[in-house]
């Protein structure tokens, strides 16, 4: 396996919950940094962030369960991402860090998921947040309005059963090869979670390597799946990554009536095709497209409005008294710490002194 930058390495550590695989970087009394990955990546992929950070910042950016080489515990669906919110307090408090007024913390897609989660169950551990092309307060798929309605009462065309059985299959079966690029993990992931236009200064084996240490079962990714009486005939199961992520279990919005919260910054790329008001791994915009046949009708199922929704729960939080920031990335995609790490880095510093 090839290794990320120097100074930027893995070790275990136990908690009560579970062992945990963490990559750190930076002196251990240095100024604390919580950095959280996305969905079929891990905390390896900081490691272009990392590099660009001020010597004084202490990286902790683990891997969550279902991903790396942390413990591999199954991720229970029903409690949406409050399990790996709850992994990360736990590591948090394990390394002494809760209790004081300096850690900050950065998450990337479900990553930003998972601190929307920790701001509501421990608004005073945080001092200040970053988030990266987060996922909605209402989850993926499945919603509409800025307000997060769902679309079908059993939250059809969410959870594990939207994921692409080929890509499933692939993952399980490390297949790093590229024929066939819209099912091939390796180009999934370069093209849609990737570098972008940076592709050429990451090492591409490094990443790939990640991608394959994700669980692939019921019990991590992509998560069970039940039939629906609803377009487009699937629903969310009850374990799993993807299913963590449904809007029937996850909802986060009331980290918007957080009072006096910590400072969030928003970083959003123009060109993201995974979290956006267009969403191409959403259902109803490939169905919109003609790509999933049977769609009802945006009158039904129109595509979720994912930044709207976003935006609307910040925009409550701002209200609460909480400061919030929104940087927009022109033609930058949804890999930011990969595509943009400089405009990450700078960002995050950037919070850490508006703290």
């Amino acid at each position: 396996m090839t290794r990320p930058v120097r100074g930027f390495a893995g070790s275990m550590v136990d908690t009560p919950r579970l062992r945990q695989h963490v990559w750190t970087s930076g002196p251990e009394d240095g100024r604390p940094l919580l950095l959280v990955h996305g969905n079929i990546t891990t905390g390896g992929f900081w490691t272009y962030v990392a590099q660009r950070l001020p010597d004084d910042v202490r990286v902790i950016a683990p891997d969550l369960r279902s991903f790396g080489l942390t413990e591999a515990k199954p991720v229970d669906a029903t409690r949406g991402l409050r399990d790996m919110a709850d992994d990360a307090h736990d590591l948090l408090e394990t390394l002494g860090l809760t209790g004081r007024d300096d850690v900050h913390a950065a998450g990337w897609s479900m990553g930003g998921g998972v601190l929307q989660q920790y701001l509501i169950d421990h608004p005073g551990d945080l001092a200040g947040v970053t988030l990266m092309a987060p996922i909605s307060p209402y989850g993926f798929g499945g919603s509409r309005g800025a307000d997060g309605r769902p679309c079908a009462p059993d939250w059809a065309g969410t959870g594990g059963g939207t994921a692409a059985p080929d890509f499933v299959r692939r993952l399980a079966e490390r297949d790093a090869g590229s024929g066939e690029p819209l099912s091939a993990p390796r180009e999934v992931l370069l093209t849609f979670f990737g570098p972008g236009s940076n592709r050429a200064n990451v090492d591409e084996d490094f990443l790939v390597d990640e991608l394959f240490t994700t669980r692939v079962d019921d019990d991590h990714y992509p998560g069970d799946a039940v039939p629906s009486e609803h377009w487009p005939n699937v629903g969310p199961g009850s374990r799993g990554v993807l299913n963590s992520m449904s809007g029937r279990y996850y909802d986060t919005s009331a980290f918007g009536d957080v009072p006096d919260g910590p400072p969030i910054t928003w970083l959003r790329g123009t060109a993201d095709q995974v979290i956006s008001d267009r969403s191409m791994f959403d259902f109803a915009t490939l169905g919109e497209l003609g790509a999933v046949p049977g769609w009802p009708g945006a009158e039904v199922m129109p595509p979720q409005p994912m930044e709207t929704q976003f935006r609307a729960v910040l925009e409550r939080y701002a209200g609460n008294g909480g400061r919030t920031r929104e940087v927009v990335l022109d033609g930058v995609g949804h890999g930011i710490p990969l595509e943009a790490p400089d405009a990450a880095a700078a960002e995050i510093v950037r919070t850490m002194g508006d703290a």
